[in-house]
């Protein structure tokens, strides 16, 4: 079988399986391979191209329900819904400005395999939120099911959860079903200007625990805020809260907002068209792409609870020259910093201990990414248990061998 495997339906993915298994080779499950350079790096036999499982089979819009086949483009189907005014809640965002690569070229299979999530996260929750239902087929060379066209139909283990964040590595998937939700009217974007981390954690805080129904709250601090926000940032850090809804609604939580954030400093706001911008350039982390001032940087994603993200910040910044961008009210932290021999890694992970959560190394060359490893190193238990959750789905090994950790 050829080095590169493109099926056109589920049948030869099936067929592509078992002739790994019987062949006793490994397989590298890409979608347009928008994601190919996150994770630990290892050689595959042959790689398994799903791009030719492209398409929406069903998208009932009064439903709010929509399938596709897992190598359909993203961006066909954010098109598809929004011409009916609906929207991904969970807002994924696209990896190609951190990456290098060509914008745009994200799968619905792919999205859902690494578990994506935007801004919007604090409010929609993850990918794995609005994820119903899925076929695939296991490295067993077995196809199987799950879930279904509605959110309470799960009998047993919920296994979109499982293979949300499961990075190819357990199953091929092969159709997906996927919740879709009302886009809101319009939005507004509230900004706090020129403090720091730990006062804008403070603001956001109480921002979130409000009745503004706050749908994204990021930080970035002056070094970087006039990347993504050029025309207000002038030299100060942002703050920003944005509100999403109807006209009236957006209008009426944006006064109270500004009157519980008026004590912690300067205040700006932005209209609908630059706010929808901001939020862009902050869910794909503009500020820190590959071709742009932190372009040779190693970027870090640290997840965290919202009270610890300064602090984790403040950990690494005391030992290593780095820039941040906080999201997620502070709970998400990319962290870009100076080009080493182990990509900061011991210096990251020391934060992440001291503040609890975890770190995943997103961008560095492959050589450091294999020496570190991409993702968090797991206790002994839960290394034990990824591994007999690897082994039920994937006994050969067939599927992704070592992406996310050796051996596994």
């Amino acid at each position: 079988m050829a080095d590169i495997v493109t099926p056109r339906d589920a049948n030869e993915v099936e067929a592509a399986v078992q002739w790994a298994i019987a062949q006793k080779k490994s397989l590298e499950i890409v979608g347009h391979g928008s994601k190919r350079a996150l994770g630990r790096p290892a050689q595959f036999d042959a790689t398994l191209d799903l791009s030719g499982l492209s398409g929406v089979t069903l998208y009932e819009p009064e439903e709010l329900v929509l399938s596709a086949r897992a190598g359909t483009p993203l961006a066909e189907i954010e098109a598809l819904i929004a011409a009916k005014g609906q929207e991904l809640a969970f807002e994924p965002m696209d990896f190609a400005p951190l990456l290098g690569g060509k914008p745009g070229q994200a799968t619905i299979g792919g999205v859902l395999a690494a578990n994506l999530s935007g801004p919007r996260r604090i409010k929609a929750g993850a990918a794995r939120d609005h994820f119903l239902g899925f076929t695939a087929v296991s490295g067993r060379g077995e196809v199987f099911k799950s879930g279904g066209r509605v959110v309470k139909n799960v009998t047993g283990y919920d296994l979109c959860k499982l293979m949300a964040g499961s990075w190819g590595t357990l199953a091929a998937m092969t159709d997906v079903t996927i919740k879709v939700l009302p886009r809101a009217e319009t939005e507004a974007t509230v900004m706090l200007l020129g403090v720091d981390p730990g006062q804008a954690a403070a603001a956001m805080a109480a921002a979130m625990g409000s009745s503004g129904d706050v749908s994204g709250a990021a930080h970035l601090p002056a070094a970087i805020a006039g990347r993504a926000a050029r025309d207000v940032a002038a030299g100060r850090s942002v703050t920003a809260l944005r509100l999403e809804g109807v006209a009236p609604s957006v209008a009426h939580r944006k006064k109270a907002l500004e009157e519980l954030l008026a004590p912690y400093g300067a205040l700006a706001a932005l209209d609908p068209a630059p706010s929808r911008a901001l939020w862009a350039a902050i869910r794909d982390v503009i500020p820190f792409a590959a071709g742009g001032p932190a372009g040779e940087r190693h970027v870090w994603r640290l997840s965290t609870a919202p009270t610890q993200g300064a602090a984790a910040a403040r950990l690494i910044g005391e030992q290593t020259e780095a820039e941040f961008l906080f999201d997620w009210g502070g709970g998400l932290v990319w962290a870009a910093l100076a080009p080493s021999d182990d990509a900061g890694a011991a210096v990251v992970r020391g934060a992440i201990e001291a503040c609890g959560g975890h770190a995943t190394l997103i961008r560095a060359p492959a050589a450091v990414r294999a020496s570190v490893g991409a993702f968090m190193p797991q206790p002994g238990g839960i290394a034990a248990l990824a591994k007999r959750v690897k082994d039920g789905f994937d006994p050969a090994g067939v599927l992704g061998p070592g992406r996310m950790w050796a051996g596994v």
